[in-house]
């Protein structure tokens, strides 16, 4: 029949290429962020510390796939979604003041629209962070790894 499959070899490719998609993803930030000297304050490190631990978290995952190493990424991928959400914040409230300096009269939905938009920085380039923080807990969901014994 055509339905008739079973779920767990599909489910456990769907996990490796989520894991994939993930570490694909943190190793192009990653290089991004350097080739930005996204590293010049003490919180542009934020992202680059977070990239760093989840990558080996996440191959430590899929060397050794444990409840230790579940746990962590599981962590780090909250983080990443906190990281994430503040990133758009500052790059936002980076963005107005620099609009203000160079138009102090402006306010309203003209402001927002004008730092929203604005290129340097990005205010919306931190959303990747929750996006990829999403892509890991989905990865970790309900994965047998994290299954008591």
């Amino acid at each position: 029949m055509a339905g008739d499959y079973d779920e767990a070899p599909t489910l456990r490719t769907v996990r490796r290429i989520l894991l994939l998609v993930l570490m694909v993803g943190m190793a192009g930030t990653a290089t991004e962020l350097l080739l930005l000297k996204h590293d010049e304050a003490p919180l542009q490190l934020v992202p680059l510390v977070l990239l760093a631990a989840a990558m080996g978290a996440a191959i430590w995952q899929a060397v050794r796939p444990g409840r230790a190493s579940l746990t962590s990424l599981q962590i780090l991928m909250l983080l990443f979604i906190l990281a994430g959400g503040l990133g758009v914040y500052f790059h936002f409230v980076a963005n107005v003041a620099f609009q203000r300096e160079v138009d102090p009269s402006i306010a309203g939905a003209a402001l927002f629209w004008k730092a929203i938009a604005a290129k340097t920085p990005p205010a919306l380039a931190p959303g990747a962070m929750v996006q990829m923080g999403l892509i890991g807990l989905a990865y970790t969901y309900q994965h047998p790894s994290g299954r008591p014994f």
